[in-house]
């Protein structure tokens, strides 16, 4: 392999990692709040809000239901508002966090909802205040899930950031269509594929091995 083209590929991939890492990390937070959000506010949990719970709840699944490229070009507006291009890593992060919040919200109340309520109970009948549920029982008690949720769903990201390179957002998806596709170099279509997969692997093998970690009852 060609010096310039070693440093196409160096550069690829360390946009895919800036849009990646960047994106999950907006993603996992809010993502969480909102998970958060849902499951207090469901009827006859810690802070019931039935109304607002239904909205909130519609609101997500139809961000859910919107396809990815579909939501990449309807935001188009809105990123040359917020970064000032359309084009490149940065207005990539826009709609791969907006795309991914919904998706990793559902999978954390999923986890959040799975904690055996008899803790919630015993700690209410303790005295203990409702803040200090979320955060002493409830978290903890759901960790594991929600960070094998955090797995699935960098992995995710880092499909759709492929995806997004085709449309000028850079990365090794970008890479792959300008030299593997139009360029009929197949050699590199398929080791962008093979460095796309290496990377799936750590991300799973670490996800999996926090979950682990996590997982007290173990």
């Amino acid at each position: 392999m060609s010096l310039p083209m070693l440093d196409k590929y160096l550069q690829a991939f360390l946009q895919t990692l800036a849009m990646v890492s960047v994106s999950a990390a907006i993603a996992i937070v809010l993502g969480l709040a909102l998970a958060l959000v849902l499951t207090v506010t469901a009827p006859g949990n810690l802070y019931p809000r039935p109304r607002f719970n239904k909205v909130l709840s519609v609101t997500v699944n139809t961000f859910r239901a919107i396809p990815f490229i579909i939501l990449l070009v309807a935001m188009l507006p809105f990123t040359r508002f917020l970064v000032g291009t359309t084009l490149g890593t940065w207005a990539a992060i826009v709609p791969l966090s907006a795309n991914l919040v919904p998706f990793f919200a559902r999978i954390a109340q999923v986890s959040l909802n799975d904690v055996d309520h008899g803790l919630v109970e015993a700690a209410r009948a303790m005295g203990c205040r409702r803040r200090h549920i979320v955060r002493h029982v409830l978290l903890p008690e759901a960790l594991p899930g929600i960070i094998g949720g955090m797995t699935v769903s960098v992995i995710a990201m880092i499909n759709a950031s492929a995806m997004a390179g085709a449309v000028g957002a850079g990365g090794l998806g970008d890479l792959a269509i300008r030299y593997g596709y139009e360029r009929y170099e197949t050699r590199v279509m398929f080791e962008v594929i093979v460095i796309l997969i290496a990377l799936v692997s750590v991300v799973q093998f670490t996800g999996e091995w926090l979950s682990r970690r996590a997982d007290h009852k173990r």
